[in-house]
Formats: C-alpha cells, structure tokens, sequence
C-alpha cells in the first residue's frame, strides 16, 4: 500500500532537523514507481522531495545514488553545466529508509524533443560530454566500480550468451552482435566517468538548457558509448554527438557510435533476460517482438556489420537461413572470440527523476 503524502511529510521532518513543513502533496513520475514520494513547501518556501523504496531493487538504487552523490563533491560539480541533486536528511523507516533531497526544477525531455539543429540537441551532448571529461580519480577515492575496455568486451559477452541461450534471438543478430564483441579494434577506447544509467529521463530541462541530470546510482569509470547509446533513436542525434565531439575536444575514440549503437540493440536481449528471469511471459512477447523488428531493421547492415572487420559478404540465402534459424542452448561457443570468459552481469538500475 503507497505511503501517504502526510507520512511522508512527517518522516521528512524526523529526517531533517527544524524542517517546518507548510504543504505536501503526492509526487510522481513516468520513470517507475518504484518509490513513494511526496513533494514539500518549507514555511520559507523551499520545496524538498522525500522519497522511500518500495522495492529491493529501489532500495538498492537510493543507497547507490547516495554514494554517488556523496562522491560528486563541490569542486566536481562546479565542472558541469547543470544542477545535481543534494541529499539533506534520511531517516529509517520499516525495514527502509525514507531520504529527503532538494528539488530540481526542470521539465521532463522526451526522446522527440531531442530534435535535429536543437538547442536542447546541443546542450544534452555537452552535458555528458562534460561528465566524460570529469578525472577518474574522483571516482576510484569513492571506491566506485572501474570498468576496463575489457570489462567491457567481458559484460558485452555474457548479456550476449545469455540472450542467445534463451532460444528467443535471431540467429542473424546473435551472428551480429558476437561479432562486434570478438573485433578488438571496436573496444580500443579509454574509460571514462560515466553516468551508467542514462537515458531521455536523466534529464531535466529548461527551455533548450539542460537543468539538471538525474539518477546517478550506476556512476563508474567505464565505457562513454554506454551514455550515448539511447541518444541514437533521437531525431537531433548527430547535433548531439556532434557536440558531445566538440565538448571532448582531443578525445580520440573512432569506434564509439558503433559501440553505441551495439549498446542499444543490446538494450533490447537485456530486456529479455529481464523478461525470462521473472517468468513474465508478457515481458518476453515483447521483447521478441522487438528483437524480430530489429533484425529486419539491421538487415541491410549484415553485409557491413558493428565490427570494423567486415568479414565476407552474406549471399541473400545465407542472410535467409539465418533469419529462419533460433539459437537453442549452446556450451563452449567458440564464437564469441579470443578466449573472452563469461562473466556475472551486474543488473543496470533503472534512471528516477526528482521524486
């Protein structure tokens, strides 16, 4: 049963000292709901947001983006173009705890408004343009994770194996995406700070500005493609990405839009595994809807595939018995390539507005 906005409005004044609430009122979002929150007006009329989990995984999302919160200090913030959230008091309640953070103003971006020679296409590139530009040091003091180029190639592998173990995937993308993971000059590239999480629903905007960027639970040092790779299905793309080069003036990473675009196909076998380790026959329907209007999507791409070696090109009744063709439980396959060892994937949390 949600929490309602008077319990959470009296656990906000348990968890900040001398808070003088004047009103409260539900506070949603389109993102998940996930978390019980209500929005507050101080008698000095700032507004603050409390939220509480509702769930494991939500739980475990607050208490990474309280960690990564605490490690994006003032003089790293003062190197962004745009407002981050600040924690100001946390309580525990039922089993949980309900924190209490200042309110970002901003309206939501949908995918669409990232529109083609857009202000707001400009400014979403260099904002995480100047996230990847961030030192990595900040982020190895706060002992969050650090990703290798090969890291990255090992966690490409097992969301790969995995997808194509459950019998559901093309064979025509389980060919295209191994590979791109076996082709060493994609993953030639140097980690960077990464949001880990991004998508249209990290960002706040004012106007055409980027206000702020929400949800920062997957903070790392890893791959930069993993913040662009949503950014591909919006009509102002190349003005972003454009940008994005512009923000990181000196960065060399040839292969990072074809890593992208490896990441948002992937996006769709993460959403099958999440599908099929529920049992929720729904979820997976969906994702092999998907998956089946992505084949045909990238079909005219078999013959010049993700990888920077192309390989032969595949005669029409090649590229026809792939499409007719699922793979079934595999062991030992050897081509995911080069000796790469399946690894554990870590699940991605999901990105939250200002709830």
């Amino acid at each position: 049963m949600a929490r309602s906005h008077l319990t959470l409005a009296a656990l906000a004044t348990s968890a900040v000292e001398g808070l003088d609430v004047r009103s409260a009122r539900p506070f949603t979002s389109s993102t998940h709901g996930d978390f019980d929150s209500a929005l507050l007006t101080t008698r000095e009329g700032a507004r603050l947001v409390v939220r509480v989990p509702t769930s494991a995984l939500a739980e475990q999302e607050q208490l990474g983006d309280l960690v990564a919160l605490r490690a994006l200090t003032a003089g790293i913030r003062s190197r962004l173009p745009f407002d981050l959230q600040e924690s100001v008091g946390q309580t525990p309640f039922d089993g949980t705890r309900a924190v209490v953070y200042e309110y970002l103003e901003g309206d939501r971006v949908l995918i669409d408004d990232v529109a083609a020679q857009s202000g707001l296409a400009d400014s979403i590139g260099r904002a995480v343009g100047a996230i990847h530009s961030l030192p990595v040091s900040f982020v190895q003091e706060a002992g969050l994770p650090i990703a290798t180029a090969r890291d990255s190639v090992n966690e490409t592998v097992a969301v790969i194996e995995r997808a194509a173990d459950t019998g559901h995937v093309p064979a025509a993308l389980v060919a295209r995406w191994e590979s791109a993971s076996s082709d060493e000059a994609l993953w030639q590239f140097d980690p960077t700070v990464v949001n880990g999480s991004m998508t249209a629903d990290s960002f706040l905007r004012s106007g055409d500005v980027v206000a702020a960027v929400l949800g920062w639970a997957a903070l790392r040092v890893g791959d930069p493609a993993r913040d662009l790779h949503w950014l591909l299905s919006a009509p102002g793309s190349e003005t972003a990405l454009s940008a994005y080069s512009r923000m990181r003036a000196g960065a060399v990473d040839r292969t990072i839009r074809q890593r992208a675009q490896l990441y948002a196909e992937l996006e769709l076998a993460r959403w099958l595994l999440h599908g099929t380790e529920t049992d929720d026959s729904a979820i997976v329907d969906d994702a092999v809807a998907m998956l089946d209007t992505l084949v045909d999507s990238v079909l005219g791409d078999l013959s010049a595939p993700l990888s920077t070696d192309t390989g032969p090109v595949l005669e029409v009744s090649e590229v026809e018995e792939l499409l007719n063709r699922t793979p079934g439980a595999r062991t030992g396959s050897s081509a995911h390539g080069r000796g790469l060892a399946p690894v554990a994937e870590e699940s991605d949390s999901a990105s939250s507005r200002s709830e």
